[in-house]
């Protein structure tokens, strides 16, 4: 994965040295809920996820530029709900102290940028959970189109809830016309 730089932060591939700083924003037991996982138990499981990131190569570091700390993960993965190679889904996941920035909005509108200018996808779908506001508020400012509701589709990491996905995507065409 190539670096992409913004006006705060870089998008750039793990390092094994990123470990603690992922651990530190992993463990939050707000965090990774919100995004279908548990909170990692130990560095040495922050270790094992980023070396399945290095292995697949299609998730970046969030590192913050002032401070050169790893403050979340952005990927565009492959779309299992679509068997079309040029479609992607965008995933993503922030430490709790930098929420409501304005971070993620700015790294995932540099990583669509990356995926329809460099990469050549056609589409760009990502989804929520229905309790997840911040995220959709996220998926809102960049424009997406809300596709639907995959109703009682996961069940809560912590909790053992039921709860809905709400899904959107980006067209290659609705991207271009959104620039002009």
């Amino acid at each position: 994965m190539e670096t992409v730089t913004t006006e705060r932060l870089l998008l750039r591939p793990w390092r094994m040295e990123d470990a603690q700083d992922l651990y530190a924003y992993a463990q939050d037991p707000q965090v990774g809920p919100n995004a279908g996982w548990k909170p990692h138990a130990d560095v040495e499981e922050s270790k094992r996820i980023i070396a399945m990131f290095q292995e697949r190569g299609e998730v970046w570091a969030i590192e913050e530029r002032t401070s050169g700390r790893v403050i979340g993960s952005l990927g565009l993965e492959e779309d299992a709900k679509r068997s079309n190679p040029a479609a992607r889904s965008l995933g993503y996941v922030l430490a709790r102290p930098f929420w409501g920035r304005g971070l993620m909005t700015e790294a995932a509108g540099a990583a669509i940028s990356y995926g329809f200018e460099r990469t050549g996808l056609e589409l760009i779908s990502i989804c929520h959970f229905d309790f997840n506001a911040r995220s959709r508020r996220v998926i809102e400012k960049l424009g997406f189109m809300y596709e639907g509701t995959l109703r009682r589709a996961h069940v809560r990491v912590l909790s053992g809830e039921v709860c809905d996905e709400l899904c959107y995507s980006m067209t290659r065409e609705e991207y271009e016309a959104k620039r002009k």
